[in-house]
């Protein structure tokens, strides 16, 4: 009987072995002289928390694969040809599309790195690739002088059309009367911080209650200035959901930065605080980041369940209405509450609450459905780069990328009271082969724009594009904070704003890899300008 099983079972299983990995006669084989190897993570001055680059599979003819050659085809490994023991995390991502994402850790900077890309023990492309050092982790405090350099190391792209939108109501800035209105009109129920920056240090005060936040800002203003000499600016950061400037009256208007905007505020959009953390925690404490969503893509498209799919919380209107389309079609729509917060939970028209799905699990569905939240959802970066098609929801609230995103080119639109979703998800069940280009297209503008690189590169542009706008001149104690090592630079700290003690902050050097701290400082603020 058992013989008689495996004999059915084989010709499933070789099928499989020929259309997944390409081990059946007349299937096309990798070729490590033809396969492509690029990336950031090949160049020493392209610092990140993570590195990363790219491997295509290429076959002897010189047609790229358009399906997995198989998880384990290619080997990298990366080493210090000058140091006997190299700490560093190598991770290779099968993107299933016949290209991988090769990302490491650093912990620790090197002189050289020796990073070697092989197929079956064969060089791919150039390999090895030779980084000249010093090479530099994340924890270095090794900013490059130049930013227009930073730029060129990075790749940034000339311009962020949506930082000159933002900043266009903005043509001066009076800073002395921001630090005085700002804190009197949203310092109160809501909650800011002021953030100086000066010689590259970071300067702080915080006003509201709830200003926990600033722990994701923070850390984000102290990896940049270690890679990059930061311009002389001042700002208000937003630490709440809701953007805040709603004034109509020009001479009325104070630049908030904030993680998210609206059609009716005139807020100035950074990355969300969500999207920043990903990539600072990259391959540390968290799971889900933009690399590790496109090395969990779910099945191949053709094997997805073709419903639409939503989980989450219950922190919008519509999110309850979404619920109830579901329970009333659950062969186009599979939409449930994982936790009650907001509304009452009444499980006669919401059903009842439902256990957490991984995200990565979210890929099992073709139709991935993103609903705002109390703003923007902030999970839409993740869904676009995952094997889905993102049908989006009509919102006033954008984040800083959505201006680039083109309806039914990266996603699939559907009115903001969802009267037409249930008709766009069996539009995308009718039209598969123009829904799969859709998502191949929302996975692209992902991979493109949403990656590390480019959220530091933003950041920078931003804080550039701002007028020089104030200063601080008393410091006072200190507190010391993790210890981080570099070559042949300086330390970095960062200020915190109060009104005791007295002493001017001094950078310390070192000529040599060294400990060095990071250091929260108190200090006294006096108005001057930059």
């Amino acid at each position: 009987m058992m013989q008689k099983q495996l004999a059915e079972l084989f010709p499933l299983l070789l099928l499989w072995l020929c259309s997944s990995a390409g081990l059946c006669a007349g299937s096309p084989v990798p070729s490590a002289a033809k396969s492509l190897v690029w990336g950031l993570g090949l160049e020493e001055d392209a610092v990140l928390p993570a590195r990363f680059f790219f491997i295509q599979a290429v076959d002897k003819s010189g047609g790229n694969f358009t399906f997995s050659p198989g998880e384990n085809t290619f080997e990298v490994k990366i080493t210090s040809l000058s140091e006997p023991f190299s700490r560093i995390w190598v991770q290779v991502l099968d993107r299933r599309d016949g290209s991988f994402l090769v990302r490491y850790r650093m912990y620790a900077s090197y002189s050289d790195l020796n990073i070697q890309v092989l197929l079956k023990d064969k060089h791919v492309a150039k390999s090895p690739y030779i980084l000249k050092g010093p090479v530099y982790h994340e924890s270095c405090y090794c900013p490059e002088l130049s930013g227009a350099l930073w730029e060129e190391h990075m790749h940034c792209p000339s311009s962020f059309p949506q930082i000159h939108r933002d900043l266009s109501f903005f043509p001066r800035v009076d800073p002395d009367r921001n630090a005085i209105e700002v804190p009197q009109r949203f310092g109160q129920r809501q909650s800011v911080c002021h953030y100086t920056i000066k010689n590259n240090q970071v300067y702080i005060k915080t006003h509201g209650e709830h200003v926990g936040f600033r722990i994701f800002m923070d850390a984000f203003l102290l990896s940049l200035a270690r890679k990059v000499s930061l311009p002389d600016v001042e700002f208000f950061v937003n630490l709440g959901d809701w953007p805040l400037e709603k004034s109509r009256t020009p001479e009325k208007l104070h630049p908030i930065f904030s993680w998210c905007g609206s059609n009716d505020t005139r807020d100035i959009v950074m990355p969300t605080y969500d999207l920043t953390e990903s990539v600072l925690e990259t391959m540390g404490r968290v799971s889900l980041d933009m690399m590790s969503v496109q090395g969990n893509t779910g099945p191949p498209w053709t094997e997805k369940n073709s419903t639409g799919f939503w989980r989450g919380r219950d922190s919008r209107k519509e999110r309850l209405e979404m619920v109830k389309l579901s329970r009333a079609n659950p062969t186009l729509l599979d939409a449930a509450f994982t936790n009650f917060f907001f509304f009452k939970h009444d499980e006669s028209l919401y059903g009842p609450i439902v256990k957490h799905v991984s995200f990565f699990d979210f890929f099992k569905y073709k139709y991935q459905i993103n609903v705002d939240g109390t703003v923007a959802a902030y999970r839409l970066p993740y869904l676009l780069a995952g094997d889905s098609v993102v049908l989006k929801q009509d919102s006033i609230y954008y984040e800083h990328f959505y201006s680039d995103l083109q309806p039914w080119v990266h996603y699939i639109p559907f009115k903001a009271d969802l009267s037409d979703l249930l008709e766009k998800i069996q539009w995308a069940k009718d039209h598969d082969e123009e829904s799969r280009k859709i998502a191949q297209a929302g996975q692209l503008f992902a991979r493109t724009h949403l990656m590390g690189d480019k959220i530091f590169c933003y950041y920078f542009k931003l804080f550039q594009a701002l007028p020089n706008t104030g200063g601080v001149q008393n410091t006072g104690n200190t507190t010391k904070h993790p210890v981080s090592t570099c070559l042949e630079k300086h330390s970095t700290k960062i200020f915190e704003r109060s009104d005791t003690d007295n002493v001017r902050p001094e950078a310390l050097s070192h000529n040599l890899c060294s400990s060095l701290s990071q250091r929260i400082f108190t200090f006294t603020l006096t108005r001057r300008f930059i």
